[in-house]
């Protein structure tokens, strides 16, 4: 056999092998037997389990696989900003080469569509790829330098030079409702991957088999970039246990969590009783309120209506910005505007949701929502078993001012409408909200006065607010934020999407009077015109 063919021979055969789901997690580089019980996948559009069995990973493999990545961390957080690009990249060519075998497996635990998971898996590699650009462009270091000041009286100023650096590694939590994109390789690791911090991650119950084999990909960028094997670590099992025993671990730096208040407040508790506690970047909860300003209601009603129908039952409503809370003044413009999205969701059937325990707790919110005295349906179909139907509802802004469950978040295609009696009422009822990812106003040019006078509003109260749009659908770049004020994030301050993520794994490292071959090569004099810097408080490439 030629050496050409025999490349292609075994090129095929890694490829064969990495699309083999053993249901083992992955730990030091290696496939490993968790040492507890076992779990299945299900598909819950068929809602029978899929083969083969997982098992729980053990109280000792945790810490196996949280003092790998503490061991790897000062090694990879020292690579070259190319090298570390590189390895992203490599990353995203592995989960590209595992080819047709990861949508399968994805659709079979999910039950989203083809074509949703293939643009997911675009948007998956297309992040990674992002923080390469990052890091090659170098401002994601901050580099600021004082110049010393030995003459300055009555105190001369020290040379000063600040970079920031990895916070240490990361534990980061699969999502359930983005099995690629907000999952094993998604923007927590990318993001903690680019800050130069290893990665031990939990992956989620429900797609155990879609874990498995983007974690392999990752396992084999490792190898194949010559990094440490406990750069990353995939953990698998099922409950609370595993997921506090890691936030608890004192090798554990930082966490990346996406997922339900309940969940994300628990691992806040275990961070913060730590006898060296540690931030939870955790989303969790929004409804993200859309407003209909009165010219925009008067003008396109119908047409807004038809958006918002879609972007409400869009992925069966399963979207962390999906459109919950309409907020309008009352009248015969918001009357038809319930009527045409009352028609809209009505031409929509029940979907099938990504788990059966998301099945019955929306169901659940949307009866509960239903029996309130103080709430009307306006439509509703019908939830067969894991499936989810669109509903709609309306009430007072009184009785959401007095009712505080009404703002409590249904994950799924259903949404409630708050008529207000004028301005001031829509106005008082933003102040009241909780925190939010997203605001959105349909506005037309008559009603810029209005918004002027919201905006400081939803300025306090979200991470991103949206003009003539819909929510759902989060672009992946440098400006985007995605979080909020708690509780749609547990730090407001940060973003989970979009380069601004690495800013939650990174922390402040100033040298003070150091030597220029003790100092990192960004903060050297020869790094002049490399790498944009702060120098004596001007921004400049030199």
């Amino acid at each position: 056999m030629s050496n050409a063919a025999s490349n292609v021979a075994n090129n095929a055969a890694d490829n064969a092998a990495d699309n083999t789901i053993t249901g083992d997690a992955l730990i030091g580089g290696v496939a490993v037997k968790g040492a507890g019980g076992s779990f299945q996948a299900t598909d819950p559009a068929l809602r029978a389990a899929i083969e083969p069995a997982f098992h729980m990973v053990s109280a000792a493999q945790i810490g196996q696989a949280c003092r790998l990545a503490e061991a790897a961390f000062d090694p990879f957080r020292a690579l070259s900003n190319e090298a570390r690009a590189a390895f992203l990249e490599t990353v995203a060519a592995q989960i590209l080469a595992l080819g047709d075998a990861l949508i399968v497996r994805a659709m079979a635990e999910s039950g989203l569509p083809r074509a949703r998971l293939e643009g997911e898996r675009g948007r998956t590699v297309g992040q990674l790829k992002l923080f390469a650009d990052l890091l090659r462009e170098g401002s994601w270091a901050d580099a600021r330098i004082d110049s010393a000041l030995p003459e300055r009286a009555p105190v001369p100023r020290p040379d000063l030079r600040l970079r920031m650096i990895g916070l240490g590694p990361v534990a980061v939590f699969a999502a359930s409702n983005f099995p690629l994109a907000f999952s094993v390789a998604g923007g927590d690791t990318a993001s903690a991957f680019a800050a130069g911090c290893p990665v031990v991650l939990k992956a989620h119950s429900a797609h155990p088999g879609t874990s498995e084999l983007v974690g392999r990909a990752i396992v084999k960028a490792v190898a194949q970039c010559g990094l440490p094997a406990g750069v990353f670590a995939l953990l698998t099992g099922t409950g609370n246990g595993i997921g506090q025993g890691l936030v608890a671990h004192p090798a554990i730096k930082a966490v990346g969590f996406t997922g339900s208040r309940s969940g994300g407040t628990a691992l806040m508790a275990v961070a913060a009783a730590r006898p060296v506690p540690i931030p939870v970047y955790a989303e969790m909860s929004s409804i993200n309120p859309f407003f209909l300003m009165p010219a925009a209601l008067a003008s396109r009603g119908a047409q807004i209506a038809a958006g918002f129908a879609a972007s409400l039952t869009m992925g069966v409503g399963q979207f962390c910005t999906n459109p919950g809370l309409v907020l309008a003044i009352d009248g015969p413009g918001l009357d038809a505007f319930a009527d045409a999205a009352a028609a809209a969701l009505a031409k929509v059937d029940a979907g099938t949701m990504l788990t059966a325990g998301i099945a019955a707790a929306y169901q659940s919110g949307v009866h509960k929502l239903g029996a309130h005295e103080t709430v009307r349906q306006v439509m509703a179909g019908v939830s067969a078993d894991g499936k989810g139907a669109p509903a709609l509802f309306r009430t007072s802004a009184a009785a959401f001012l007095s009712q505080h469950a009404l703002q409590d978040e249904i994950f799924g295609p259903a949404a409630l409408i708050v008529a207000c009696d004028g301005i001031e009422q829509l106005r008082a009822i933003a102040e009241s909200l909780e925190g939010q990812l997203t605001a959105t106003i349909q506005m037309d040019e008559a009603d810029t006065e209005q918004v002027r006078a919201l905006l400081p509003v939803l300025e306090r109260k979200v991470g991103r607010i949206l003009a003539n749009g819909f929510p759902t659908g989060v672009e992946v770049s440098t400006a985007m934020v995605h979080g909020g004020p708690f509780p749609a994030t547990s730090d407001g301050r940060s973003s989970s999407v979009g380069t601004a993520a690495i800013q939650r794994f990174l922390r402040p490292v100033c040298y003070q009077n150091l030597a220029q071959t003790l100092l990192p090569p960004v903060l050297q004099d020869s790094a002049a015109g490399q790498a944009w810097r702060r120098r004596d408080g001007a921004l400049t490439r030199e």
